[in-house]
Order: C-alpha cells, then sequence, then structure tokens
C-alpha cells in the first residue's frame, strides 16, 4: 500500500531551512518543493507522460506560493488527462514572440496562465476545455491580429448547431477577454468580438429545479436522513437546505472558516459570487452536525473533503449525484434548488421580510442611496431567521402541520 503523503501547508514551506544538502519537501500528486542547500526554494512537479517520467518547473518560492504551485500542477494533470504534455506546452508558449508564433492559441493559454491562480480549478478547467474543443481545432494556429468576426461567428455557430446555444454564448465571452488580452499587451489591434453582439440568440432563461411546497419537502428531508451514501456527502445534504448558500460555497466550505464561539460561517469575499464576504449563521442543528462532522473530517482543510483525498474538496457533482440516487430526478430538485426552497417559504410561508432573506442569500441589497449593505447588516434578525427556518424543516421532516405566521421577523 503506498505511503499517504500529508500535504503541505504554507507555515511548513515559509519556515523550511536549508540543511546542508538539498532536499524535498512532497505535497502529493506529484508536487513537491526542492529547498536547496543555499536556502532557496523550487517548486517542480513529477509526471509521467507516454511511459516517460518527466519534470516541470513550476517556479520559485514566494514568487509562486503553495497554492499557486497546486494550481499550476492541477492544470498539468488536466493536460496529461487530455493527452497534452504540460511539458511540450511550456516549451511552445516560451517561442520568441514573432507575428508567425502570435497565434490565438499560444496568447490563450498565456492568458489562461496567467489568470487560473485567481479561478476556481473547476472554472479554469472548463474554460480550457471549451478552448481546446470547440476553438483551437478551427483557428486555435491563426495570428490572432488576423482574425476577423466572421471566423470567430462561424467556430460559435459550430456549437450552437450542436444544441448548445449557452455554450456558444460562453465561448465568445471568452474569446473576447483572449482578445482583449492581446489588445493590451500589443499583439492585437482590437478585440472582434465585440462585433458580434446581437449575432447569435439569446438563450432561453433556466431555473434551477426545486421543491417549494411545504408538503414536499418533509418527504425530501427524510429521504435525505435516510441516506445511505458517504457520510460526508450526507452531510452535506442535510447542511444544505440548513444554509441555503450557493453549492460551490457549501463544497468548498473550510473549518478555519467555521466559528463554533460566535455560531457562524464566515466566508470571504474571493468565494462569492458578488465577491462580498458572508455570514451564514449556525442554528442549533446545523451546529450538532457540524460537531459531528469535524470527528471525521477536522484534520482536512475542507468540510467536505473529496473521498479520495483530504486535500481536495468533494466534487461539484456529488449533492447532485445523491439526489439523483435517492430519486430526484433534475426536472425536480437540485442542488442550487435548497435556495429557491427556502426563499420562497420563508417569504410565503414564514412571513419573513423580504430583505432579511435576501441579505441570507447573499443577493445585493442596497439602502435608499444605493450603497450595498455589508455582511453584519441584519445579523441579529438573521439569526432569529434561521432558527426559525431550521425549525420549520424539523417539524415537516416530523409530518407536523405547521402554519403561517401572522407577523413577519
Amino acid at each position: 500500500m503506498p505511503k499517504r503523503i500529508m500535504p503541505l501547508s504554507e507555515t511548513k514551506v515559509r519556515s523550511a531551512k536549508p540543511q546542508g544538502k538539498e532536499y524535498k519537501l512532497f505535497d502529493g500528486q506529484g508536487l513537491f518543493l526542492l529547498v536547496t542547500s543555499s536556502g532557496g526554494k523550487l517548486w517542480r512537479l513529477k509526471y509521467r507522460f507516454d511511459g516517460k517520467e518527466k519534470m516541470l518547473s513550476v517556479g520559485t518560492y514566494p514568487e509562486i506560493s503553495l497554492a499557486e504551485a497546486r494550481a499550476h500542477r492541477d492544470k498539468a494533470r488536466k493536460q496529461i488527462a487530455n493527452s497534452i504534455d504540460p511539458g511540450a506546452v511550456r516549451k511552445a508558449m516560451k517561442q520568441t514572440t514573432t507575428a508567425e508564433t502570435e497565434t490565438f492559441e499560444v496568447i490563450a493559454r498565456e492568458w489562461h496562465a496567467k489568470f487560473t491562480p485567481m479561478w476556481k480549478p473547476g472554472h479554469a478547467d472548463t474554460i480550457m476545455a471549451r478552448l481546446e474543443r470547440d476553438v483551437f481545432p478551427w483557428m486555435g494556429k491563426r495570428p490572432i491580429n488576423g482574425i476577423r468576426a466572421p471566423e470567430l461567428l462561424a467556430i460559435l455557430r459550430r456549437v450552437e448547431n450542436r444544441g448548445a446555444l449557452e455554450t456558444a454564448h460562453r465561448i465568445r465571452s471568452i474569446a473576447g477577454q483572449v482578445f482583449r488580452y492581446a489588445v493590451a499587451t500589443g499583439r492585437a489591434e482590437r478585440d472582434c468580438s465585440g462585433d458580434l453582439k446581437g449575432a447569435l440568440p439569446q438563450p432561453r432563461e433556466r431555473h434551477h429545479a426545486a421543491i417549494t411546497e411545504p408538503k414536499e419537502v418533509g418527504p425530501l428531508l427524510r429521504a435525505i436522513d435516510g441516506y445511505q451514501g458517504q457520510f460526508v456527502v450526507k452531510c452535506a445534504l442535510q447542511l444544505a437546505p440548513l444554509f441555503f448558500v450557493r453549492p460551490g460555497e457549501l463544497r468548498n466550505a473550510e473549518w478555519e472558516e467555521i466559528d463554533f464561539d460566535q455560531a457562524q460561517w464566515n466566508i470571504p469575499a474571493h468565494k462569492m459570487k458578488m465577491k462580498q464576504a458572508h455570514i451564514v449563521p449556525l442554528c442549533a442543528q446545523a451546529k450538532e452536525i457540524l460537531i459531528e462532522l469535524k470527528q471525521l473530517t477536522g484534520k482536512s482543510k475542507y468540510v467536505f473533503p473529496s473521498g479520495r483525498s483530504f486535500a481536495r474538496p468533494m466534487s461539484n457533482n456529488a449533492i447532485l449525484a445523491a439526489l439523483r440516487r435517492m430519486g430526484y430526478d433534475k426536472e425536480t430538485m437540485t442542488g442550487h434548488g435548497f435556495r429557491a426552497m427556502a426563499r420562497t417559504i420563508l417569504d410565503e410561508v414564514l412571513q419573513v421580510r423580504p430583505d432579511f432573506i435576501e441579505h441570507q442569500l447573499a443577493h445585493a441589497v442596497r439602502d435608499p442611496n444605493g450603497r450595498a449593505y455589508n455582511r453584519t447588516t441584519h445579523l441579529a434578525e438573521r439569526r432569529e431567521m434561521m432558527q426559525l427556518w431550521a425549525d420549520y424543516l424539523d417539524g415537516l421532516k416530523q409530518g407536523a402541520q405547521i402554519l403561517p405566521f401572522s407577523k413577519k421577523i
């Protein structure tokens, strides 16, 4: 059985000292820090491609942080999984910049590498997958300054014709960012994607399937309590209706963000869709679930780690797959649907003030002067609301008939 490698921490990397000869500190999945005899700290990635062991230089610490080194590692592993040698890609990107090598693909990969550390790994992977599947084969080798709107439109039409209109719109947005990066770095004159505004029909608005009828919520909650899958996934399912945050925010929760003394989950701004820090009050039921879960996953950075590695959060499909196992199809309930469930019932049944609900949903709520409220606005009232909501759900789960309140919080 292979020896389990404990992931590095920023503190361990920062405090590593020279020892007379170089040595390695392993982070897992091929990534390691090489500490030289003179005290230099070099990130290296060992990998295999076409049956051969290879080494990739990732950069030096502290210029490249631990998080950034992991992002580079994850990107390289994704390339390998798609039969792409990351070393060959690096070599191509280091070619002397000339009019012939300033192609869309070279510049797109450069842009992607520059911004990957600022994105969530899943988002970065999705962008590159779309470029590699739908853009690079058709205009990747073309000099970026010579690409015109009709050429890009032909690519978007190809995607639209296979029934992926929304994807076509996203690819136009990605291409636009690459073109604007090329303009900013002096390798293109303009962003031709702007000429395609209105050239594609708008996709129909999609709503996340959600159960919003109280009589249907009880059976769902009972099904969750009876879930026979992984315990971590079961806990995430139990907390999803209590927190009603976005699925990505839930699965990426970290233990250092959970404050049991203050009974709240402090989500940092960079994890939020609106890029504003957010507070989720912990009701008594949520605290009980988290305390039990911490006995199992407390040694992980993540509250809900992957079943394969404590170094990664659980899959973004884990909750969705669990709902399917319980018999709820995509037309009935989704992970995002817990937000619509809370929003509807808190307003229409429990008659909570809409602005309290919107604040807790982390939607943009502004005062009469147009200023955004901060994360602590109405926090006391939101705490009361979250406990009321949890108690109401318990009643539905037990089959009690709970009547609407006559007054709003």
